[in-house]
């Protein structure tokens, strides 16, 4: 299937299913995050949906974090590697993501088109996985699929803010359900208070790290090839290889040394 840039009523719906609490069951509750999920009548990979409010970091400068990629290498340190591919539009392009899962799980990659856009007072980066030609799944990692991802960053005041995380991920694989109970429970948590930890630090940071490149916000500072969405279509999870790891048990997985537990 051909892939198509989001258009203004593919964020508004996006929003929408951020901000409604309807069909949304609460998995966790504890200080600033909350952490939601929702099972899909026509899908088996349920949505997870998480908040946190921020005190003291601008919406602005949490849309800043999410955008900048040399920055994420600080401060994400479950992901392994990440860059940008090309740009299809002045507010839409196609990156690769992996992180690390548990050992002995196999660690995940994606390909995906992400889309932006600023609105007043809120911030929105939605993406969903596509493939590439020149980049098909590698031997060490399962290609994963992005179904819906994205952020919602609300302005709070004029000192705060409050993110907003909405995903539905085909991890493949026949994940056992001490994993999807952990993520809910642990790592969902600990990953929004990683960002919002990461936004602290980010106006520091961005002094000393070119300061002025912002590309996400003035596209005439955008050096990425040009991407014809002709040259890539949809990633669905059932042409991808499903590895069986069911049978893994929670005793005998190692944990990164950062992960809440």
């Amino acid at each position: 299937m051909p892939v198509r840039i989001p258009d203004d009523s593919e964020f508004s719906s996006f929003k929408d299913q951020c901000l409604s609490p309807d069909g949304w069951t609460s998995r966790y509750n504890k200080g600033d995050v909350t952490v939601w999920c929702r099972e899909e009548d026509n899908s088996s990979v349920q949505k997870v949906k998480m908040r946190i409010f921020c005190k003291d970091v601008t919406a602005e400068t949490v849309y800043d974090v999410l955008h900048d990629i040399n920055y994420r290498k600080k401060w994400d340190t479950n992901m392994i590697d990440t860059y940008d591919i090309g740009r299809l539009t002045v507010n839409a392009d196609v990156g690769y993501y992996s992180w690390k899962c548990p050992s002995p799980l196999k660690n995940r990659d994606f390909v995906t088109m992400r889309s932006w856009l600023p609105l007043g007072s809120d911030y929105m980066i939605i993406n969903y996985s596509v493939k590439h030609p020149q980049h098909p799944p590698k031997k060490d990692y399962v290609r994963a699929v992005s179904l819906l991802t994205g952020y919602l960053i609300q302005s709070s005041s004029t000192t705060s803010s409050t993110i907003y995380y909405l995903t539905q991920v085909d991890p493949r694989g026949s994940l056992p359900k001490w994993v999807v109970n952990r993520v809910s429970q642990f790592v969902a948590p600990k990953a929004m208070r990683k960002i919002y930890k990461a936004s602290l630090k980010y106006p520091e940071w961005k002094r000393k790290h070119n300061p002025t490149l912002k590309p996400w916000l003035f596209p005439e500072q955008n050096t990425l090839p040009s991407i014809n969405p002709s040259e890539l279509t949809l990633q669905r999870a059932d042409s991808l290889e499903n590895i069986d790891e069911s049978g893994l048990s929670e005793d005998k997985t190692h944990h990164s040394d950062d992960e809440e537990t």
